[in-house]
């Protein structure tokens, strides 16, 4: 038998086909199964129970192990211990997803975006699935849905009175999934230390429930914020010269929320050095549209020089109609403006039409009114004014 294993079996292993570098991740788990036994393999698994093609599998159980690597130590020790050695705890949790009625294409999705859903606890994440569906009375496709993109918070905490409060909060679960796609971290957060005291405070300062809904949908990781950093934004909101009163103060706390000091003051310096107007002037401007703030330096030098050295715009009217700056310059400001000069050369216009109120109009109301009223008029206006805006003849600024 000595001989054997120092002298056959290395041959054996060098003509033999290499596995997959995950399926050897996978056998080395098996530290509690026997000699005799098949090694578990989470990526031959992924394939048998939940119909994943090979490349899939693979891909999918790589993710599992990165995933529990970069999660925690404890993370990774688990998944090396016990819990993906065998089909055991990944069974358990299928039996819970299939039992709230989810269909086996729809746990692949869920397990092919979460895999270490299967290394979960099924006694914490049990409860919590059914309480989806029988407390909150969310459907099997809602519940897919919100599992694509939380499942993470129900192996990690007790979720469901958070999307209970979420849900009123924003007036449906629908509502709640699109903050959720790009803001899950708000599952997370302390609902009575941090979220509630944060919504108590702006709602002090003179915020709507409307308001804030609006802001936390804008910015949904103010929620999460320390209430003493909400204290901080809702000053410096105020000294740009948005009171609490002001119907745009939301925007103006979402603004400061997501810019640093240093660049709020760049900003309004390049306001008024390219302008060359009053801080009073500027600071008018930005209690109408708090997000001029948000704009790059080069697209409002664009702008700016677009509107003045080509429209010939005053400054001074510019900083009274601010939305102008939140306009594209390539999408919407330069096609409309080249088809208000058509329409002027032809007769078309009122030369007292004011370039502000073409930037105003919807897309289809544009259309109706400067494009499709002149089609016998002015034959080729409609592709003239497509070709602009795809950008086929850009204004050179």
């Amino acid at each position: 038998m000595l001989f054997l294993r120092r002298h056959v079996l290395p041959l054996l292993r060098a003509v033999s086909p290499l596995p997959s570098p995950i399926y050897h991740r996978a056998c080395l788990l098996s530290t509690s199964t026997s000699a005799s036994a098949a090694p578990f393999s989470l990526e031959d698994y992924l394939v048998a129970a939940c119909g994943l093609a090979a490349a899939q599998a693979r891909k999918t159980a790589q993710k599992a192990f990165d995933g529990a690597s970069k999660d925690s130590r404890k993370a990774f020790e688990e998944i090396s211990n016990c819990r993906l050695n065998s089909a055991s705890n990944p069974d358990a949790v299928l039996a819970l997803l299939s039992g709230v009625g989810l269909s086996r294409a729809d746990i692949a999705d869920i397990v092919v975006a979460d895999p270490l859903l299967l290394r979960s606890s099924p006694k914490k994440v049990g409860p919590r699935l059914l309480a989806l569906r029988d407390r909150l009375g969310l459907s099997a496709p809602q519940i897919v849905r919100f599992l694509l993109v939380g499942s993470r918070a129900v192996r990690g905490c007790d979720v469901v009175p958070k999307l209970e409060f979420f849900i009123s909060f924003y007036g449906s679960f629908e509502r709640l999934l699109v903050i959720l796609k790009n803001h899950n971290c708000i599952l997370w957060s302390d609902l009575e230390r941090v979220i509630k005291p944060n919504i108590a405070l702006l709602h002090q300062c003179g915020l709507s429930v409307r308001d804030i809904a609006r802001l936390f949908s804008l910015r949904a990781r103010v929620l999460t914020f320390r209430p003493e950093s909400i204290k901080e934004i809702v000053l410096r909101a105020e000294e740009l010269g948005v009171p609490c009163s002001s119907r745009m103060f939301w925007q103006a706390v979402a603004v400061v929320s997501n810019i640093s000091k240093e660049k709020v003051a760049a900003r309004l310096e390049l306001l008024k050095s390219t302008l060359g107007c009053h801080e009073s002037e500027i600071a008018t401007a930005v209690s109408k549209m708090p997000s001029i703030l948000t704009i790059s330096e080069e697209s409002l030098h664009r702008k700016i020089r677009f509107l003045i050295n080509e429209v010939g715009l005053e400054p001074q009217y510019i900083l009274q109609r601010p939305a102008l700056f939140g306009y594209s310059l390539e999408k919407r400001l330069v096609p409309r403006y080249c088809v208000m000069k058509v329409l002027l050369a032809k007769g078309l216009l009122d030369s007292n039409r004011s370039f502000y109120s073409f930037a105003q109009y919807g897309e289809e109301t544009f259309k109706l009114r400067c494009i499709d009223s002149h089609q016998d008029s002015v034959p080729g206006l409609a592709d003239d004014y497509a070709t602009a805006r795809a950008g086929v003849v850009p204004y050179q600024l």
